[in-house]
């Protein structure tokens, strides 16, 4: 179910002294009706049926509003063009919570969206929503070429979420990915950086092995150079990113509002260079953001984090 943004959220400091320079998200935020243009579009993706499929703590639903309230408040620098699209949740609840659903709803929308010259940034949301957001992106590929596109996948995790599982969850939608690009006959270009050896299985290893994905280890991650060099190799050999941040892969004092809170993880300053390196790479065709689960946050930190992250995106692939 896809809801209009509302507007009532975006509300906070106004510096009328100032002038333009003084402007903040709230005041130049507009709600998307459907119009072509150049910018970027939120999206909300209020689902954790994925999270809860995957025995994890619910509560991620509530991410995007959360995320909002604090990117309210944000400076405009060089994100100018800012539209919100309100959010997409699944119609269904329990058993049949309608998971499939909302992916399917979320890609329709990213498609169009893309297609109409926007770059969409999406606010989560369990991780299932990377299967929403690399569909969007494959379907737009898709309608405009009759070749195989060179589609890097970016995750900033501390799990490979390439679970085998007979249903889909937020631990599995990397190798749904891995299949769906095997159906279509186009290559499988996945970088995981911050993995955790200590939150992932053999089994997941040795998957990762298999479909040759690229990864660092979070303990491999300490400055920015190893992480730029591998992420820069992998950029070379592909033409378009999705580029996912999963909140977990941060420390736990830095973002506790998770689902699954990391012992270790990726300094905040590692992973800025990271989103900075792709949101200038020209290569970033849309980007979203995982896991932030305000029930179990601590004074708004995650939601700060994620919000700080979101803008930073959105400013760098602006000025780029």
């Amino acid at each position: 179910m896809h809801t209009p943004a509302d507007m009532s959220q975006w509300k906070g400091r106004i510096d009328a002294a100032e002038g333009q320079a003084g402007q903040r998200w709230h005041q130049i935020v507009q709600p998307w009706t459907g119009q072509a243009g150049q910018g970027v579009v939120l999206t909300g993706f209020a689902c954790d049926a994925g999270v809860h499929r995957n025995h994890g703590r619910p509560g991620a639903r509530k991410g995007p509003d959360a995320i909002r309230a604090m990117l309210a408040n944000m400076p405009v620098l060089d994100c100018r063009s800012l539209y919100d699209a309100g959010n997409i949740a699944p119609l269904a609840a329990g058993a049949h919570d309608g998971l499939e659903q909302a992916q399917d709803e979320l890609s329709g929308h990213l498609a169009g969206l893309l297609g109409q010259g926007w770059l969409p940034i999406t606010l989560g949301g369990g991780h299932e929503i990377a299967f929403g957001s690399f569909e969007g992106l494959a379907r737009h590929l898709a309608s405009r070429s009759g070749s195989a596109p060179r589609i890097g996948i970016v995750n900033l995790d501390a799990h490979f979420d390439l679970r085998q599982d007979d249903r889909a969850s937020s631990g599995t939608p990397f190798r749904q990915i891995a299949e769906n690009c095997r159906q279509r006959g186009w290559p499988f270009h996945y970088c995981c950086l911050g993995v955790s050896r200590y939150a992932n299985t053999r089994a997941l290893f040795d998957r990762a092995e298999a479909l040759d994905v690229t990864w660092l280890l979070d303990e491999e991650m300490t400055g920015h150079h190893a992480a730029l060099a591998r992420l820069d190799a992998f950029l070379a050999g592909v033409d378009h990113v999705y580029f996912t941040l999963c909140l977990d892969v941060l420390p736990a004092y830095v973002a506790p509002g998770v689902s699954a809170p990391a012992a270790r993880g990726v300094g905040l300053d590692v992973v800025e260079a990271l989103v900075d390196h792709v949101a200038q790479s020209g290569k970033m065709r849309l980007a979203d953001i995982a896991e932030l689960n305000p029930d179990f946050d601590i004074d708004h930190r995650s939601a700060r984090v994620a919000a700080r992250l979101a803008a930073r995106m959105a400013n760098q692939a602006s000025a780029s």
